[in-house]
């Protein structure tokens, strides 16, 4: 895995950051992202994932861009309403970055679908608005032993976990029983970009080795109060989904 004088000079910034360099950008270059779910989370994450480099990304999402997301979607604009998102996001992040490989998978995850539309990935970035879809991911990134970074926002508030199979809680774990359903999420659009881009830092951690990632441990943001805090979370010995696996 080799990098051209353009991708040197493109990921110049990040290449000097200590313990990145070279090999971690050809780690990052090598690296197979998807991102499930194209709204204010995934518009973000898939965003700077490209700019940093991820080599092929898989957007995942099956609806339409509509006005009410041009708040915090910023991946889209006027002329992408009524466009299908994961097609017009792919056309922005390869005119960001043509040195990488960006697929666009028009569809929805569930327990029938999960393997073929999320397939063998390095990393899964959640961007979903729906718990049920979130469980279903969280499911089959158990069972493939695929990291799955999570995050959820509402109006000025975010949280953000590292799912590492094997190293710490699973999603069922943390939350045992299925959040309420909300049909429509008030958001301020700062909110999901300010999560999606810590997701993006987990991820990059995860694919180059730098770092401590957020295993066993939930971040909680709140953007009224400008506050951060961390708790510590664990495995549940009795989860239906992940207690079978051997703790590494």
């Amino acid at each position: 895995m080799c990098l051209s004088q353009s991708e040197l000079t493109r990921y110049n910034r990040q290449i000097l950051i200590k313990g990145w360099g070279i090999e971690g950008q050809k780690k990052l270059k090598a690296s197979k992202v998807a991102v499930v779910g194209l709204g204010g989370l995934g518009c973000l994450s898939s965003l700077y994932l490209a700019a940093a480099g991820a080599g092929s990304l898989t957007l995942i999402d099956r609806e339409e861009s509509s006005l009410s997301d041009l708040n915090r979607q910023i991946l889209f604009t006027q002329v992408d309403l009524g466009q299908l998102k994961a097609e017009a996001a792919k056309k922005r992040l390869e005119a960001l970055n043509p040195e990488i490989k960006v697929k666009a998978v028009i569809g929805e995850v569930t327990e029938e679908t999960a393997s073929g539309i999320i397939g063998d990935v390095d990393v899964v970035v959640d961007g979903l608005d729906n718990w049920q879809t979130r469980f279903v991911v969280n499911d089959y990134c158990v069972e493939k032993n695929i990291p799955f970074v999570h995050a959820g926002v509402s109006e000025f508030y975010g949280q953000l976990t590292t799912i590492v199979p094997g190293k710490g809680p699973c999603l069922r774990c943390i939350f045992p029983k299925e959040p309420p359903k909300v049909d429509v999420i008030p958001v301020f659009g700062a909110t999901p970009a300010l999560l999606a881009s810590l997701q993006v830092m987990e991820a990059i951690k995860l694919i180059t080795g730098i770092g401590r990632p957020l295993v066993r441990r939930m971040l909680f943001m709140d953007g009224e109060e400008m506050t951060i805090e961390a708790a510590e979370i664990e495995r549940n010995p009795n989860c239906g989904v992940c207690s079978t696996q051997r703790t590494v």
